[in-house]
């Protein structure tokens, strides 16, 4: 299995779902490899902590891309930041073939039935290790570059990647049926060739927050929470426009934006262009109690992406009784009844919900009472499932 972020070392949903489907395999004896882009120490707490006891092993290829969220620009300032250079390429796209150069030599001292390549940046690694190697190619689809830009000025590079992987692959995953129509529609892939396995939650494994919330909401304030990547796919700046319209008629609430990106900038100045800064607070990325603690304050979470493939942090807030608003435009709308519903563009409906949620107890209580019952029967044990159903399909091919 290849893939570019594990949790703790993480800066996104992708991690979080890698970890959690090769977990979830893992007790349903599948054995793994795992190989990531960064040597890390396999004697760490981290990896005693995630592996002990299973059929999961981890292996590192030296590589500058630690983070499957990374741009050219970003890229390329990092390798200019680097005192040893010779052994990275200077430019991303060299780096991913470099690392699918590596991948091949894993995979011909590995022994293993199915690749599984996770997120473009490890698309050619894949497809190195199936040519090198015979063995059958699964991808599997947490973002398009459609997703990342919104639509707009798509990287050209980065979308012929995704297009020979989909091409080379036996089958393809898609974390939602939003994500395989668009890779249906803007890649054109045969139908036959994609399914949808949703991303799922463990809502036992779920960490309770070990500090009192209440001290952070303080004169009885709401909390209107946001977290994630501050980019254009998440639409921060919608969520910006939302809540000056919420502020015009509950000036008691506290917007929380929980998060890292290139627009947290523009986003700081937009409140303060709003003159809305002291209803904001900007907590920068947070993991682990930190981020429980976050969802357990909040009266209210609000996802608003532009285009969301599946979208974890619904389930996430929804597990700590935080009711949820959340895009349309998302593959997590798709599995989820208890949760209010609105498209990312229209600030006005986004707004009017949030006040909704504010001002009647009863709906408040509505939504978080049904919406932990509802999480509580969404596990990984069946999307891993669903992956051993088709590696079995995809084998039986190959006899």
């Amino acid at each position: 299995m290849f893939g570019w972020e594990f949790p703790p070392f993480n800066s996104g949903g992708l991690g979080v779902a890698c970890e959690n489907l090769a977990k979830a395999l893992s007790g349903q004896n599948i054995q793994i490899t795992f190989v990531l882009p960064k040597k890390m120490n396999c004697q760490s707490s981290f990896c005693k902590i995630i592996f002990a006891d299973s059929n999961l092993e981890i292996k590192a290829v030296n590589s500058l891309i630690s983070s499957p969220y990374i741009t050219s620009s970003a890229y390329k300032k990092l390798y200019g930041d680097i005192k040893t250079k010779h052994l990275y390429s200077p430019d991303l796209f060299g780096e991913v073939a470099r690392y699918g150069q590596q991948a091949k030599k894993i995979a011909l001292t590995e022994k293993f039935d199915i690749i599984h390549a996770h997120d473009w940046l490890s698309y050619p690694a894949g497809i190195t290790a199936k040519e090198a190697t015979g063995k059958p190619l699964i991808l599997h689809i947490h973002a398009t570059e459609f997703d990342r830009t919104g639509g707009n000025n798509l990287n050209e590079h980065v979308y012929q990647i995704e297009k020979l992987g989909f091409e080379k692959a036996d089958a393809i995953i898609a974390v939602s049926n939003f994500t395989r129509n668009r890779v249906i529609q803007h890649y054109g892939i045969s139908p036959d060739k994609v399914i949808t396995v949703h991303n799922a939650i463990n809502y036992d494994e779920c960490q309770t927050p070990q500090a009192d919330t209440q001290p952070l909401k303080a004169d009885n304030k709401k909390i209107v929470l946001f977290v994630g990547r501050i980019t254009l796919q998440k639409g921060p700046d919608y969520f910006l426009a939302a809540a000056k319209k919420v502020l015009e008629q509950r000036p008691d609430v506290l917007f929380v934006v929980a998060g890292s990106g290139d627009m947290e900038l523009k986003l700081i100045e937009g409140a303060a262009y709003l003159n809305i800064a002291e209803n904001f607070l900007f907590a920068g990325f947070l993991r682990g109690d930190q981020l429980a603690q976050a969802y357990k304050m909040a009266d209210l979470y609000v996802m608003p992406s532009v285009s969301e493939p599946f979208g974890l942090t619904p389930l996430e807030s929804m597990v700590y009784g935080t009711p949820v608003l959340i895009s349309r435009q998302s593959g997590v709308s798709e599995i989820l009844s208890h949760a209010l519903k609105v498209d990312f563009w229209d600030i006005d409906e986004m707004a009017n919900k949030i006040i909704a949620v504010l001002d009647h107890p009863e709906l408040y209580q509505t939504l978080k009472e049904n919406g932990q019952n509802e999480v509580k029967k969404l596990n990984w044990s069946n999307a891993a499932k669903k992956c051993i159903d088709l590696y079995h399909w995809i084998l039986a091919k190959q006899i």
